[in-house]
C-alpha cells in the first residue's frame, strides 16, 4: 500500500518549516512570522483577520504575532479609513529589508527541495499543489 498523500504533504510541510526556522534563526523570527511578512509584501495594508487567513494561523496567534512583529519594527498598524474600528497592517522598512536579506536563501531552500526534479516536473508539482489547494478551499 502506498503512503497517503495527506501524510506526504504534511511531512513535507514540516520539513520546510523546520528548514525555514533554521534559516531565519539569526534574524530572530520564525517561519510563521516570515510567512506573515511575505503575505504583507504581496498584499500590504490588510486586516489582522485577513493576514491570519493568508498566513495559515488563528486570529489569536496572529494577534500575538502582530504584537511581536510590531515591537521589532518590522510592521506598523494604521487606522483603516473605510472602517474606524479596524487597523490595517503594513510592512515597515525594516521588514522589507529583512525580506530582501532572506529572499536569496529562501529561494535556495526552495531550489534544494526540487533539486532532483526537472524544470517540467517542478512546474507540474507547483500546478498540482495549487490545484489541490483550490479543491480544498
Amino acid at each position: 500500500m502506498s503512503t497517503s498523500l495527506l501524510y506526504l504533504v504534511k511531512r513535507t510541510e514540516l520539513a520546510v518549516r523546520a528548514r525555514l526556522d533554521e534559516l531565519l534563526r539569526p534574524a530572530g523570527i520564525t517561519a510563521l512570522q516570515y510567512t506573515a511578512l511575505t503575505v504583507l509584501e504581496r498584499h500590504d495594508g490588510i486586516s489582522a483577520a485577513q493576514l491570519a487567513r493568508d498566513s495559515f494561523v488563528t486570529a489569536q496567534s496572529m494577534a500575538d504575532m502582530v504584537r511581536a512583529l510590531e515591537g521589532r519594527g518590522l510592521i506598523r498598524r494604521e487606522p483603516n479609513p473605510a472602517n474606524r474600528r479596524e487597523r490595517l497592517i503594513l510592512l515597515a522598512g525594516p521588514g522589507r529589508a529583512l525580506l530582501a536579506e532572506y529572499a536569496g536563501p529562501a529561494r535556495a531552500l526552495e531550489q534544494r527541495m526540487v533539486a532532483d526534479l526537472t524544470a517540467d516536473q517542478t512546474a507540474a508539482f507547483r500546478e498540482a499543489l495549487v490545484t489541490a489547494w483550490r479543491a480544498l478551499s
